[in-house]
C-alpha cells in the first residue's frame, strides 16, 4: 500500500512544516515492528501532557484504534483506517462534529496521526482482486509505531516528575507542621530566641506558595523552609542541652562545691591578662567566703550596669529578659555563635549570659571578647571558673570608684542636690564580704 503521494491535506487546510516533519518520522518507522495498539495508547495517555494532547483528542484516538482490525500495529496490515465522521462520533461517545474536527486537528499537530486525504477528501480503501487493500485514504497511525520509544521516555519522565512532586508536597507539609509547632513550643516554654522574626520569615515563605505549585516552586519553597526548620530546631535543642548541663552541674555542685575553694580565686581572668581584668589576683583571695548559690539578678545588674542600656527603657525584669539582652550583646562584642554555643553548653545559659555581661561591662579592657570567653569556657570545663568572683570584682571596682570620686554635697537622705541617688547601695553582709581583709 503506497500513500507517498498523499502528502498535503484536502481543501482549505494548509500544509505546514510540522506536518512534513511528522510524515518523515512516520516513514522512518522500524521495519517489521509489531506493537500492541492498546499498550501504545496507554503510553500516549501517560505522556499526553508533554505531547500537548487533550482528553477529547485521546478519546478520538481511542475510537480510531478500534477501527484497526488487529491488536498489533504492523506494516503488513497497513496503518491507515478510514472511518466516517458519523462512525467516529458514535464511538467517541457522541461528541459534536465541530468538536470532532477540532480535536482531529490537535492529534495531527501533536504528530500522533497523519491525514491521508483522497482527491475529493473522502475516506475509503481500494481493494484488489484478492481482497487485499491496495490504496487507503483516511488516518495513518504509523507515527504511533515510529515514535513508540519517544512516548515511553516521555511517560517515564512524567511519572518521575509526578512522584517527585508528590514527595515534595509531602515534605512541604511536614516542614510546615514542624516549624509551626516548634515555634509554638518555644513561645509556650519561654525559650530564648527571636521567635517573632522566625514567624515573620515563615509567613514570607508561605506567601510565595501558590495553590497548586509545580515541582520547581515546591522544591524552592522546601529548601527555604528547610533552612528555617534547622534554625528553629537548633534554637530549641540548644536550650534543651543547656538545661541538661545545668541540671548535671547542679547535681555535681553538691559534692564538690567546697573541694577546692581556692581554685575560684584565679578563675576570674581566663587569659591572665591584667589589661582585661578589673583587679589583681590578690583581691579575690576572700572569694571562698561568698555564698555557694546562684547570683541574684539584681546583684548582677548592679555590677554590670551597662547591660541595662541595651534593654528597651533600661528595664530588665527577669532572667528571661537578661538572656534576651545577651543575644543582643553577643554580636556587638564580636563573639562567634560557636563560642557562645560552647559557653552555654559548658556553663549553662544563665552563667554564660552573666559572663558575657561582665565582659561587656569591662569594655575596651578586653581586647578579644571571643577569645576571652573561649578561655573562660575551657576553665569552666575543668571546674576552675565561677561567675561569683567575676561579678564581685566588678561590683567592688564600682564601689571603690564611687568612693574615690568627689561627689557634691548631699542632703540628709543621701541624695544629691538634684534629688538623684548617686551611690550604690549594698547590704551590710555583702559590704563586709567585699571589704574583708586579704589573707
Amino acid at each position: 500500500m503506497d500513500n507517498a503521494m498523499t502528502t498535503t491535506p484536502f481543501g482549505r487546510r494548509p500544509m505546514s512544516l510540522a506536518m512534513l516533519s511528522n510524515q518523515k518520522v512516520a516513514r522512518e518507522a522500524p521495519k517489521g515492528a509489531r506493537l500492541n495498539k492498546w499498550k501504545l495508547f496507554h503510553t500516549v495517555r501517560e505522556a499526553r501532557t508533554a505531547l500537548g494532547a487533550s482528553d477529547r483528542g485521546l478519546a478520538i484516538l481511542n475510537a480510531l484504534l478500534t477501527f484497526y482490525p488487529e491488536n498489533e500495529l504492523c506494516e503488513e496490515t497497513g496503518f491507515v483506517v478510514w472511518p466516517s465522521n458519523e462512525q467516529l462520533i458514535a464511538r467517541a461517545n457522541g461528541i459534536s462534529p465541530a468538536t470532532l474536527r477540532r480535536h482531529l486537528a490537535v492529534l495531527v499537530e501533536c504528530g500522533l496521526i497523519i491525514r491521508r486525504d483522497s482527491p475529493n477528501g473522502k475516506r475509503f480503501a481500494r481493494k484488489g482482486r484478492g481482497g487485499q487493500v491496495e490504496q487507503a485514504y483516511g488516518f495513518d497511525l504509523s507515527p504511533l509505531v515510529a515514535r513508540a520509544a519517544e512516548f515511553e521516555a516521555m511517560a517515564a519522565r512524567i511519572a518521575e516528575e509526578r512522584l517527585a512532586l508528590k514527595c515534595a508536597r509531602e515534605r512541604l507539609t511536614l516542614l510546615r507542621r514542624d516549624i509551626v509547632k516548634m515555634i509554638e513550643a518555644g513561645l509556650d516554654e519561654g525559650v530564648p530566641g527571636d521567635w517573632a522574626k522566625m514567624s515573620r520569615v515563615y509567613r514570607d515563605i508561605i506567601d510565595r506558595l501558590p495553590r497548586l505549585p509545580d515541582l520547581a516552586i515546591a522544591e524552592d519553597i522546601c529548601d527555604a523552609l528547610a533552612l528555617l526548620h534547622e534554625e528553629v530546631r537548633e534554637t530549641l535543642e540548644f536550650h534543651v542541652n543547656s538545661q541538661k548541663i545545668n541540671a548535671n552541674e547542679s547535681h555535681a555542685e553538691r559534692h564538690k562545691q567546697n573541694s577546692n575553694p581556692e581554685s575560684q580565686s584565679e578563675s576570674e581572668y581566663g587569659l591572665r591578662n591584667k589589661s582585661e581584668a578589673s583587679g589583681s589576683a590578690d583581691e579575690t583571695d576572700n572569694l571562698h567566703s561568698l555564698p555557694k548559690r546562684e547570683l541574684p539578678l539584681a546583684l548582677v545588674l548592679d555590677a554590670c550596669e551597662g547591660f541595662r542600656d541595651l534593654a528597651k527603657g533600661g528595664s530588665i525584669r527577669n532572667w528571661r529578659d537578661f538572656l534576651g539582652i545577651a543575644e543582643i550583646a553577643r554580636p556587638m562584642l564580636g563573639v562567634s555563635p560557636s563560642a557562645w554555643r560552647e559557653a552555654a553548653e559548658i556553663m549553662g545559659d544563665k552563667q554564660a549570659a552573666i559572663t558575657l555581661a561582665a565582659i561587656y561591662q569591662r569594655g575596651e579592657a578586653v581586647v578579644s571578647p571571643g577569645g576571652y570567653l573561649r578561655n573562660l569556657t575551657e576553665r569552666a570545663r575543668d571546674g576552675q571558673f565561677s561567675v561569683w568572683p567575676m561579678v564581685m570584682a566588678l561590683l567592688r571596682a564600682r564601689i571603690e570608684a564611687g568612693n574615690a570620686t568627689q561627689t557634691p554635697p548631699t542632703d540628709d537622705d543621701g541624695t544629691g542636690e538634684d534629688g538623684r541617688d548617686d551611690g550604690l547601695t549594698v547590704s551590710s553582709a555583702l559590704a563586709r564580704s567585699l571589704k574583708k581583709p586579704r589573707s
